[in-house]
């Protein structure tokens, strides 16, 4: 009897140890790292229709995994010439844009001589068990303080992971277990005239489902220009959103994500008609690389694309054809990886790993979507013959001439090397004298005289013209020009701000 009851004892006990180690190792479940699953559900969709499109089972199966993401920033004066409390959110609804960010406002209404704290709203979508949320960059950047509700309407603090602004993507991460996680779906495999499902909080509203078709695909809307390197291959959709709308899930009718949406054509700054969003194979490889690595690694081809909707005349001039469909290389680094491979100025680019490119958007996107060392094989046309070749992927964005100019012109000023006998004089190793200072950057954003002789660009020392467009080229937004005036030996800075924008 003893014996029996030992060993009973023993089997509970083995019963409840192995429960626990359950408990203590559970899966953690991650759509963005995992292989591809197969649909969560089958619809109308995942085969030829045979009535109407379901709608009901997709909405209930992501409706779960897309949450409401309401953010505090607090009040700073902003960098330039702007007044004081000027709105720190003002860039996603003013200046007569198109084309507008969709970021719901939480109520803060600036007429106060002192700012309140900013409160806006957007959206996200669960891409892992244990908390990672995806969502947009402009949704998150600068929050001092992020609550995110869920669907069953229980509330968690969120901390950032990492963004992507040349993407406007961002993950953030709360701590939470077992919790409702998105499949996510091919983008490569959308098509027009598709039909698909909005799922967010717009407008403070509680999660809202609306319908719509895929009416474009590889759509490049110029939103994000404060990037360094800005990708935008949106897939673009009539399914109603509005302001808070940011983050949220574009979804197909098997309830698979295939989008992140981010911006709405407006001139109002609500719906009127067309929403844009991330393509999910493109999402999956930034927030992938910003849970392993903390930051984005993207590989560069090392080519500048000629800008669509050239006239016939620029067209002819560079030489290029409209009946051939492909992207044009207007420039190339010659150390970049398009450069190394025999890549040329004039080429056509027409294949990436064997899917066409019929855009630069397109032809981006493709890119994106790899890591610096990647090996790619690219498919162009030179002299109406075709050529295939093979390019390894750099982890730098190339350099090209006619950026260097263009930077340089912005300015709005004429630049010379600083004479070696003046350098001598003023015990410097060197400058760049600014000239004949007239409407640009410098006359916008400063108070700089002619006579300047500028000796840092950011964090780069500049001791000629040569140097000085190398340090340009590599600045991003904000940055600080640093000098001397020839009659005095104090050093002058002046900033400038949305360089690039």
């Amino acid at each position: 009897m003893k014996m029996k009851t030992k060993a009973m004892l023993l089997g509970v006990l083995a019963v409840i140890g192995s429960c626990l180690l359950f408990a203590n190792n559970r899966k953690v479940s991650n759509s963005v790292l995992d292989e591809p699953k197969t649909p969560i559900i089958r619809t109308a969709y995942t085969e030829a229709p045979s009535g109407p499109i379901d709608f009901e089972k997709a909405a209930a199966a992501a409706v779960p995994s897309v949450v409401h993401i309401r953010t505090t920033t607090k009040f700073k004066q902003t960098a330039g010439r702007g007044p004081q409390g000027q709105n720190p959110f003002g860039d996603m609804f003013g200046g007569g844009d198109l084309f507008k960010r969709f970021f719901g406002d939480g109520g803060a209404n600036g007429e106060s001589s002192e700012m309140p704290d900013q409160k806006a709203s957007g959206s996200g979508v669960i891409v892992s068990s244990d908390g990672y949320i995806v969502t947009n960059n402009h949704v998150v950047d600068g929050a001092t303080s992020i609550i995110v509700t869920m669907n069953n309407r229980k509330n968690y603090t969120a901390k950032v992971i990492g963004t992507d602004p040349n993407t406007d993507l961002a993950v953030i991460k709360i701590d939470g277990q077992d919790l409702p996680v998105m499949a996510i779906g091919n983008s490569d495999d959308v098509r027009l005239g598709q039909w698909v499902l909005a799922i967010g909080y717009p407008l403070n509203l509680d999660v809202t489902v609306t319908q719509g078709i895929v009416s474009a695909k590889s759509r490049n809307i110029g939103i994000n220009t404060r990037a360094t390197a800005p990708v935008e291959s949106f897939i673009q959709t009539d399914a109603a959103v509005n302001p808070g709308s940011s983050g949220g899930a574009l979804v197909n009718t098997n309830g698979e994500l295939i989008a992140i949406n981010s911006a709405i054509a407006s001139p109002t700054g609500s719906f009127a008609g067309y929403a844009y969003a991330v393509p999910s194979n493109l999402m999956k490889k930034v927030i992938g690389d910003i849970m392993k690595y903390g930051s984005v690694k993207r590989g560069y081809l090392g080519i500048s694309m000629a800008p669509e909707g050239l006239d016939d005349a620029k067209k002819k001039e560079l030489g290029i054809n409209d009946d051939v469909e492909g992207v044009f290389v207007a420039e190339v680094d010659a150390k970049g990886a398009a450069g190394e491979a025999g890549i040329k100025k004039g080429d056509v680019i027409t294949k990436i790993n064997d899917q066409p490119v019929s855009s630069d958007a397109r032809l981006a996107e493709l890119v994106a979507r790899q890591q610096p060392g990647d090996k790619i094989k690219i498919t162009y046309l030179r002299d109406a013959k075709e050529h295939t070749v093979t390019a390894e992927l750099k982890g730098a964005l190339g350099t090209f001439a006619s950026s260097k100019s263009a930077a340089i012109e912005s300015l709005g000023a004429d630049f010379s090397d600083l004479s070696a006998s003046d350098a001598s004089r003023l015990s410097i190793a060197g400058g760049v004298v600014v000239n004949n200072i007239r409407n640009g950057i410098l006359s916008n954003e400063t108070n700089m005289r002619p006579g300047f002789i500028i000796t840092k660009v950011g964090d780069h020392s500049v001791k000629n013209l040569t140097e000085f467009k190398e340090a340009l080229a590599g600045q991003t937004d904000n940055f600080q020009i640093e000098g001397v005036y020839p009659d005095s030996k104090k050093i002058y800075y002046y900033g400038i701000n949305d360089f690039k924008k």
